[in-house]
């Protein structure tokens, strides 16, 4: 109940000087949970598009937003399907999320959907939400496990890595992409030891670093959070010499992991959604004007995520639910004037004469059919007391 309370909660930020904004929108993530450490600067990305379009005085003819957040746990269904409900009771007219696979499908199965609501996550990745029957109202700017199991399968493989055991966090994310990547490093030749799971929430990782340290392996492929069950899986193996080599997925990348190990972690690598393209590089000149950090996981998709929505009612000339739907796709994809970040203000006032757009954004935004980013990746490593990127993917 204390957590259904927690998830429940929500706080507002209001742009401009009106008591009340014109227009609400609601960005649900895990604000406590397994990603915390991630999650603020992905929210404040999403707002500074937010803040962009609010400040314009073009959005809808000078209308204002007002955010609503949410927390969806990352992992607890029953509190993010509530804490859903209460920004679709408190009137939003899109949602900015949610985060984790498990608790994105449940919010848009359960309450986006049928209350006719735009989601787009930021960082929900499960192959099985390309299947999802959204009825057009769910799109993610993070490209799906199955291409991201393979490409750090294929990192794994230009890292020489011979023999790999693999645990993953007992979720659909982990579940998901451990699968993919099993089979893509099998069809690289190299031997995979064993694939266990592991449960979130432990104090101690001891028993199923011992599982997996009995099964050998060059290194361990850690499929999982990075502050909870895939940071013990780290800490027990250091503790006990069980392995010293990482592969890390996307949920494991992030500055409070390097801050826990350091040095420790010298021969790992991994990777994350993410480009080094022009949108990119003018991203990160946007972000830090705005104070905000820029080089984390999802902080560029969840600006491109909220960049869509604002694009999309433009286009459609209303805030309705149905017609942000209805124009998403429109925005994402050409043909039309490619628009970047920092420019929303001029695909604002584009589509308001009737043109169209073609929304890069931070990171290259290209719709597939069923509205899911195709994405490119970042091939991660630690130097320097953090993840730096060694190249595009």
């Amino acid at each position: 109940m204390k957590k259904l309370f927690i998830a429940a909660f929500m706080f507002v930020s209001i742009f401009g000087t009106k008591v009340m904004a014109d227009i609400k929108m609601g960005i649900i993530l895990g604000f406590t949970g397994p990603i915390e450490s991630l999650t603020p600067a992905m929210a404040a990305s999403a707002e500074l598009a937010f803040k962009e379009a609010s400040d314009s005085g073009s959005l809808l003819g000078g209308k204002k937003i007002e955010v609503m957040r949410a927390d969806s746990t990352c992992v607890d269904s029953a509190a993010a399907t509530a804490a859903a409900e209460g920004l679709i009771s408190g009137g939003v007219a899109a949602i900015m999320g949610a985060d984790c696979s498990g608790v994105t499908g449940a919010i848009a199965t359960n309450v986006a959907v049928p209350n006719g609501v735009v989601m787009i996550s930021p960082s929900a990745t499960s192959p099985g939400l390309t299947t999802l029957d959204d009825k057009g109202y769910f799109f993610r700017t993070a490209p799906s496990d199955a291409r991201g199991g393979q490409i750090l399968a294929d990192i794994t493989k230009d890292r020489k890595v011979k023999s790999v055991a693999i645990t993953y966090t007992n979720n659909d994310y982990g579940k998901g992409l451990a699968d993919v990547y099993k089979a893509a490093v099998e069809a690289h030749g190299i031997k995979v030891t064993t694939v266990t799971a592991h449960e979130d929430g432990k104090a101690d990782y001891s028993s199923e670093v011992a599982t997996l340290a009995s099964a050998g392996g060059d290194a361990v492929a850690v499929i999982g959070y990075l502050d909870q069950g895939g940071k013990g899986i780290i800490q027990a193996s250091l503790d006990s010499g069980a392995f010293d080599k990482f592969v890390l997925s996307d949920g494991m990348i992030g500055q409070s992991l390097v801050d826990a190990f350091g040095k420790d972690l010298s021969k790992s690598f991994g990777s994350m959604p993410g480009s080094t393209g022009k949108g990119a590089g003018i991203f990160a000149e946007v972000a830090k004007a705005g104070g905000v950090e820029a080089s984390g996981p999802y902080t560029a998709e969840s600006y491109d995520a909220a960049a869509l929505i604002v694009l999309a009612m433009q286009a459609g000339n209303s805030a309705d639910r149905a017609s942000i739907a209805k124009n998403v796709m429109d925005v994402a994809n050409a043909p039309g004037k490619k628009i970047y970040p920092g420019e929303l203000k001029k695909g604002l006032d584009l589509l308001a004469k009737g043109k169209k757009i073609n929304y890069e954004g931070a990171t290259g935004v290209t719709f597939t059919e069923v509205g899911e980013a195709e994405g490119s990746f970042l091939e991660q490593e630690v130097k320097g007391g953090k993840f730096k990127t060694k190249k595009q993917r």
